[in-house]
């Protein structure tokens, strides 16, 4: 019984962990999206003196500001931009970015 106990804990851990990995984003993929933001940002994510640089930006900061753009919660005109990507592109965006 405390067998059956021990793994099924051990399931438990394992699940919360790959959850973990799973909540990340991917910088490669990221890259691959970001072709669209360079538009604006810049191949290189530093914008200009219009349009704020992404560039190594915390990667949870960057995803939850894309998040807030896509709820409305914040105001701006990237809401146009943000509203077909899921929650795992702004991770892969916010990866990619922060490496940058």
């Amino acid at each position: 019984m405390l067998t059956k106990k021990l793994t099924i804990a051990m399931m438990f851990v394992l699940m919360l962990a790959a959850g973990g990995v799973q909540a990340g984003g991917d910088a490669a993929r990221g890259a691959e999206l970001a072709v669209d933001c360079a538009d604006c940002h810049g191949d290189d994510g530093k914008g200009d003196e219009e349009v704020p640089g992404i560039a190594g930006k915390d990667a949870a900061e960057h995803a939850q500001m894309l998040a807030d753009f896509k709820s409305g919660a914040v105001e701006s005109e990237m809401a146009d931009y943000v509203g077909d990507l899921s929650e795992q592109d702004m991770a892969d965006l916010a990866a990619y970015y922060a490496g940058l």
